[in-house]
């Protein structure tokens, strides 16, 4: 039985995984209503009673287990909605970019995943209280340790980007750190954005030697490499950072609904098991 999405690249690049995960996407609700052509307020939610929510089909957001449903911002969001009486209906994407305009269009209320809370991502959307701490990180092929043609891709540190081609997620905000980084070792590093695939996939595709670098979060990255054992994610892109969910910037009761929930939530018993069962394993 598979227990996460599948890291293989034979499997896992099939767009098929996409369309499985979008149909399994939680729809609690009897009759749906179309959605709003603009965002929606706490009011307005309450009202229809429905929580609309877009988040990213991986290892840690939201995964598919046998005929179970499972993922820490998953847990988290179903945990706020049923405090607050409300039913969710939670759509997977795969497109970081899908997700935004989805948010600024309406259709979502709550974009509920890692978000690197960044100032440029402040400038358009309303982030809650830090959900958690986590990082970017350079997936690469471990060193075949025999003077092998990997050895010369190795990248044993940051100063050693220059001149490479990093893959990440479109419209990733890692965009803006690699090109600090950048900056700071005084040479180019090349960003390639991938629009179809997610940071599982990318991880796929350097562990089957498709691509030589990607960039993702460690916590998306520590788990593909319990199953990959060939790549290696131990270079740092960026330092330890907060991580939030967004709301549009017409939803400021709505934000204000979710900080006040985090704030409580995460001090108890319930937020530490979610937490552990992701985050802290072993």
């Amino acid at each position: 039985m598979v227990t996460r999405p599948n890291l293989r690249l034979a499997r896992y690049l099939v767009p098929v995984i996409i369309v499985l995960a979008i149909i399994f996407s939680i729809r609690q609700c009897g009759n749906q209503e179309k959605p709003s052509e603009h965002p929606r307020d706490y009011a307005a939610i309450a009202q229809e009673g429905i929580l609309r929510v877009a988040t990213e089909y991986n290892s840690i957001s939201f995964y598919v287990d046998g005929d179970t449903v499972s993922g820490f911002h998953y847990e988290l969001i179903q945990a706020f909605a049923r405090d607050k009486g409300l039913k969710t209906e939670i759509t997977p994407l795969m497109s970081f970019e899908e997700r935004l305009e989805g948010l600024s269009e309406g259709r979502y209320d709550v974009i509920a995943c890692g978000l690197l809370a960044t100032s440029e991502l402040k400038d358009s959307l309303l982030l809650t209280s830090p959900i958690t701490l986590n990082k970017q990180v350079l997936v690469q092929r471990k060193e075949s340790g025999e003077n092998g043609e990997n050895d010369s891709l190795y990248i044993r540190n940051q100063l050693d980007l220059a001149g490479r081609t990093l893959h990440v997620v479109k419209g990733s905000p890692s965009i803006l750190r690699i090109q600090n980084l950048g900056n700071e070792i005084g040479d180019t590093i090349y960003i390639k954005e991938i629009a179809k695939y997610g940071p599982e996939q990318l991880i796929s595709m350097v562990a089957h030697g498709d691509i030589d670098y990607a960039v993702c979060d460690e916590s998306i990255a520590r788990t593909a490499a319990d199953s990959i054992p060939q790549i290696d994610i131990n270079t740092a892109i960026s330092f330890t950072q907060f991580y939030s969910w967004a709301v549009s910037k017409q939803s400021p009761a709505l934000l204000d609904s979710l900080n006040t929930w985090l704030d409580k939530f995460q001090k108890g018993k319930e937020y530490r098991r979610i937490y552990k069962k992701y985050y802290d394993k072993k």
